[in-house]
């Protein structure tokens, strides 16, 4: 049944949230409209634009049209404070650092809960941060207070938190395959990540990156050794493993437009047999509902779902890793509905219980 801020009736016996979500016309905002329109707890009340006022959601994401009858509205933080449990902010890098503030300054006594898709707050050295971002990080007292939105390893921080920033794409699939080895500290050395990515990655603004007649055939590495995401991935590995380890990751624009697909190639601080690897993972992800343990990961299996396929080999001290992840799902608005379910005591389940598409 269609649904939107006018169809959704209220009940007494069923809190509903609302959900407000700044900058909603690029892919991140269309995913999260995709979900949040057919959550059972959620009510959409304002999606926001800075080029698209006044158009309804349906002509500018032809695939929600007929479901919902929100209109883009421009930006009015006093006004989405009053009317929103929680705000998404799918906004370019550097946006959220002058919106978290505004937000909760008009929030005041009001408990609301925020969560930012951008890369603002995620690493927690604002220096790493200007290094990697090229911007000036003008928000550091909010880098203590945000918790860090990989659900399946802070879980218990998600619950308890007003600001979440959601990992980025790369990180997901990268950190999903690695944490389980970091966990046990079995992590040593150079740690290389290999990732390719679907042209979905980069907006909805059409580049040479993205457009179709330049990339359809076409596969390369960029942003070597300078990928925004690698100082991440390490910051978060760190976090669990004691041994010195070095990230490189290398991305890839895949001939695709959904997904990534990450190869991890690592050498373990002790030998253990593959049979014990797959109880190790089976141990961290048996009883995650997104997390599938397979032979052999594939990004078209996953696309469209909040899914994310993990395989491991070994040769003594060598383990590769595979991992496979809608890059606007589970790399973007899927994990933040997660971890939006969570913060509101909800199961996380909620929203996202489905498969990828097949073929």
């Amino acid at each position: 049944m269609p649904v939107g801020k006018d169809t959704r009736q209220r009940t007494m016996d069923s809190f509903m949230i609302k959900v407000s979500i700044l900058g909603a016309t690029g892919y991140t905002g269309s995913e999260l409209l995709r979900f949040l329109l057919f959550h059972e707890q959620v009510e959409v009340v304002k999606v926001t634009s800075r080029t698209d006022i006044g158009i309804p959601v349906g002509q500018v994401h032809r695939n929600l049209y007929k479901l919902t009858n929100l209109t883009f509205t421009e930006e009015n933080i006093e006004e989405i404070v009053e009317l929103s449990d929680v705000v998404f902010l799918a906004l370019p890098h550097g946006q959220a650092l002058e919106k978290v503030p505004q937000i909760f300054q008009a929030a005041k006594q009001k408990d609301i809960k925020v969560l930012d898709l951008g890369g603002d707050f995620r690493l927690k050295d604002p220096q790493v941060f200007e290094k990697y971002y090229k911007l000036k990080h003008t928000a550091p007292e909010f880098l203590k207070k945000s918790v860090y939105g990989l659900t399946e390893f802070n879980r218990e921080k998600i619950r308890k938190s007003n600001l979440i920033a959601c990992p980025g794409c790369f990180p997901t699939g990268a950190l999903l395959a690695l944490l389980p080895l970091a966990r046990e500290n079995l992590l040593t050395g150079d740690i290389i990540i290999n990732s390719a990515t679907g042209s979905s990655g980069s907006g909805a603004t059409p580049s040479e990156g993205t457009h179709h007649p330049e990339r359809a055939y076409d596969y390369k590495a960029y942003n070597l050794f300078s990928h925004r995401h690698q100082p991440e991935i390490q910051q978060e590995l760190e976090r669990f493993n004691r041994n010195p380890i070095e990230v490189t990751l290398t991305t890839h624009s895949a001939p695709m437009v959904r997904g990534i697909f990450t190869t991890v190639y690592t050498r373990l601080s002790k030998e253990i047999s593959e049979d014990q690897l797959r109880d190790l993972y089976r141990g961290y992800y048996e009883k995650e509902p997104f997390i599938r343990l397979v032979d052999q990961p594939r990004a078209a299996v996953v696309a469209g779902s909040n899914f994310c396929d993990i395989s491991i080999a070994s040769q003594g001290r060598k383990v590769i890793i595979n991992s496979a992840i809608d890059n606007l799902v589970k790399g973007g608005s899927g994990q933040a509905v997660q971890n939006m379910n969570l913060m509101f005591g909800l199961d996380e389940k909620s929203g996202l219980g489905f498969p990828g598409t097949h073929p």
